[in-house]
């Protein structure tokens, strides 16, 4: 029998109860930020939940560019996804270690690259380890999948797309990045990469749409007023932006997810 997801989020109860199943992809997105050790891949080695891949948000990018996690090209990706293990009618859920910093890229990616089937671990490995999960530091073989990837242009906006916006104001523009970051009051962890944030552009840190204390999403209603208190209006296109395009799509994500479902479907 097919595995069907019971949304774009679940529960560590869901994914405990379909662990083994075959059609199931489980996604370990977690990401760090330059110089900070150990390194994602690294803690992925020393623990992750059971049957979990390696999702290198580092490595699956555009590398004919020096400009980091710029979008693979769909053939690129078509064999990256195929190598984890990935094909189109199988179902992903995508987890990373705080709860939502790097999942929403993965869950963003695989959208953008037409495959919908999937969806984030509510709390990600935080959540899991405070249920008493098991994690493990063995890495099962992935079988090979057979993924055909189809492009959505347009959830993606290219660099003259945005400075034209400057101009034209179409689309909102929402930054994820701390405050202290987008008002340059910190300075950016990439050398050369100057401070600051676009013109005209809002600011609601990823961090806020989550608890802090388990790294669950807060309630829809508390995320639609985060959004609302940062300005956003949602009945204009939205673009979302941060350092290099990780943790903007944590709210992408979290504008689009659904409660957590607790118990197995």
């Amino acid at each position: 029998m097919s595995l069907s997801l019971p949304g774009s989020l679940v529960s560590t109860e869901w994914l405990a109860a379909h662990l083994d199943h075959p059609d199931l992809v489980i996604l370990d997105g977690s990401f760090k930020l330059p110089g900070v050790t150990p390194v994602a891949a690294e803690d992925f080695a020393a623990r992750h939940i059971p049957n979990a891949r390696f999702f290198d948000i580092d490595d699956i990018a555009d590398h004919e560019t020096s400009l980091p996690h710029l979008l693979p090209s769909a053939d690129a990706f078509e064999r990256y996804a195929s190598n984890l293990g990935i094909s189109n009618d199988c179902t992903v859920v995508v987890y990373d270690t705080p709860g939502l910093m790097s999942a929403g890229r993965v869950w963003w990616t695989l959208r953008t690259f037409g495959h919908d089937k999937v969806a984030v671990l509510g709390g990600g490995l935080r959540k899991w380890l405070a249920d008493g999960r098991p994690v493990t530091n063995q890495v099962t073989p992935a079988r090979m999948g057979h993924f055909h990837a189809s492009f959505h242009p347009d959830a993606v906006r290219s660099k003259a797309q945005v400075l034209g916006n400057l101009h034209s104001r179409a689309d909102q523009v929402i930054d994820a990045r701390s405050a202290a970051r987008f008002t340059a009051d910190e300075k950016e962890a990439r050398p050369g990469l100057r401070s600051g944030h676009i013109p005209g552009s809002l600011n609601l840190p990823f961090n806020a749409l989550t608890n802090s204390q388990t790294g669950e999403l807060v309630d829809v209603a508390s995320i639609a007023k985060a959004f609302e208190t940062a300005g956003l209006d949602f009945s204009k296109p939205v673009i979302a932006s941060c350092g290099s395009g990780v943790t903007a799509a944590a709210l992408a994500a979290a504008s689009g997810l659904q409660p957590t479902v607790s118990a197995p479907a």
